[in-house]
């Protein structure tokens, strides 16, 4: 696994206050939102804050997870995701949900690492970051 982060998702009970607090209140500029699901925002090069109604956040995740929130990794096929998830359980860590297809159209798993922090590992082909570190999502 890449010595890096791609996107911290925090579980929000209103997904409208949660948007409306970074983006009116701080300025902050999504690059996609979802009503009612979703918003992502960038917040450093090739680096995103995901925005996740409660309901759906815990429906991606397979259960409720311990915190109200996950970090990502994501790469670049299904088989990446199988690996990446070899070598954290491997390393201590254990599966919250095995790999599988996600409703999103991507492919992922969760796995929480030794302290009960979730990963998830995705692929997502949407999911791609420009030369100057803009993300985007198509």
């Amino acid at each position: 696994m890449e010595q890096r982060m791609t996107i911290l998702t925090l579980r929000v009970e209103d997904l409208d206050v949660a948007t409306r607090f970074y983006v009116d209140g701080l300025g902050w500029k999504p690059f996609l939102a979802v009503p009612g699901e979703v918003t992502f925002l960038q917040i450093a090069p090739g680096v995103a804050l995901s925005l996740f109604d409660a309901s759906g956040f815990d429906q991606d995740a397979g259960r409720p997870l311990p915190h109200p929130f996950n970090l990502a990794h994501n790469v670049d096929s299904e088989a990446d995701v199988d690996r990446v998830v070899a070598e954290l359980t491997a390393a201590g860590g254990s599966v919250v949900l095995e790999p599988q297809p996600a409703q999103w159209g991507g492919y992922h798993a969760f796995v929480a690492d030794a302290a009960g922090f979730v990963w998830e590992i995705a692929y997502n082909p949407g999911w791609s970051v420009a030369s100057d570190g803009t993300v985007s999502i198509s």
